[in-house]
């Protein structure tokens, strides 16, 4: 054992018997301690709280000194806490000056003026689509998520949207057959079933999968990120959470829903045809024929135009309802459900009007399947 000297600090011979114990200096003497006080006053030391050390035989005094050291812990550990607050609550700010600050302010706003949920939800979904369609433009996507996403949006729901395109185009192959057989207009059943299932069918169900699959699956991780302190923490880091988390998403969705739309489109055609030769004996080579007399490639531009707003539409407004999740694990089922519902409404809206737009005046179409 090892003893210390009263001023210089030096070693000393060992100065007691007591297995355990070291000779403390305490003021021009030599104090004995045991091995337990001994580490709570280097604990004291090392951590550069001012100590006093306690008596020679006095057990009291030990106690009243292990006390001042926990209340030296105790305030110091407060202030750390109030330093890492204060840093927090200032890094909003710090991110503010350029584009990438815009999100932190919103928030900032959103906490302290407390508008209503819809009205401040919806100036998330603009100013989050703003940035993200931005940061793809210029390049500022990261690369490995948006891989991720393209993975899931594409190759994991393309079994789903071509089974339910398979079945639409079967449903409606019935009806037209039905009602076109007794008119002798079976020629026409291509023509008709192309217009339609390219025109509306096709990339509105096909949204509608990616939507109720996609959107839902965008919404909850952001949500769950959101309440959890995880995208805080990326701002913490110096990392965008619009570059890493908002923009992989909406590249994915606008990448992954042209092509969706093409192969259901396709499916569903072959099903149609596969239905009206076998159940109602119309030739398919007859089918072919008039839809391909009927069907032109404005035709398949304006689909895959509809089917990539609609994939922009359902990735904006579930990351946007994702980060703007509050109220723990409640509150993430409930901004799941409401990006669902609200992406819906938006496809059938956004199909409106553009079908307004580009189809306007009378159609000659059919003409070319009589």
């Amino acid at each position: 054992m090892l003893t210390f000297g009263a001023r210089c600090g030096k070693v000393l011979p060992r100065s007691s018997n007591e297995p355990n114990a070291w000779a403390v200096p305490h003021r021009t003497s030599v104090t004995c301690i045991t091995a337990g006080q001994y580490r709570t006053a280097a604990f004291g030391y090392s951590h550069g709280f001012k100590t006093h050390h306690p008596s020679r035989t006095s057990t009291v005094h030990s106690l009243q000194h292990v006390r001042r050291l926990h209340k030296a812990r105790s305030r110091s550990n407060r202030s750390i806490q109030a330093a890492s607050t204060a840093q927090q609550q200032s890094l909003p700010n710090v991110s503010g000056s350029g584009a990438g600050g815009l999100l932190p302010r919103f928030v900032n706003w959103v906490n302290t003026s407390k508008p209503p949920k819809y009205l401040w939800r919806t100036l998330a979904a603009l100013l989050m689509g703003g940035q993200a369609l931005v940061r793809i433009l210029q390049g500022k996507v990261h690369k490995r998520n948006t891989l991720e996403q393209l993975k899931l949006v594409g190759p994991n729901t393309v079994s789903v949207a071509l089974l339910t395109a398979a079945f639409v185009g079967m449903v409606f192959t019935i009806q037209f057959v039905r009602e076109f057989a007794k008119l002798g207009l079976t020629r026409s059943v291509g023509g008709v079933l192309a217009l339609a299932l390219s025109r509306e069918l096709t990339p509105v169900v096909t949204c509608i999968i990616i939507a109720g699959r996609v959107g839902s699956a965008f919404a909850a991780e952001l949500g769950t990120m959101q309440v959890s302190e995880q995208t805080d923490s990326l701002r913490v880091l110096g990392t965008d959470p619009v570059d890493y988390l908002v923009s992989p998403r909406v590249l994915a969705c606008m990448i992954a829903a042209p092509i969706l739309n093409i192969m259901c489109f396709a499916m569903g055609l072959a099903a149609s045809v596969g239905l009206a030769e076998t159940v109602y004996g119309v030739s398919a080579n007859v089918i072919l024929d008039s839809a391909c007399r009927a069907i032109t490639s404005w035709d398949i531009v304006t689909s895959c135009i509809k089917s990539w707003v609609f994939g922009t539409i359902i990735a904006v407004v579930s990351c946007s309802w994702g980060f703007t999740t509050t109220g723990g694990a409640k509150g993430v089922g409930e901004s799941t459900t409401s990006a669902v519902v609200i992406s819906l409404v938006l496809i059938f809206i956004a199909d409106f009007i553009l079908s307004f737009l580009f189809f306007q005046g009378q159609g000659d179409a059919l003409k070319q399947c009589m």
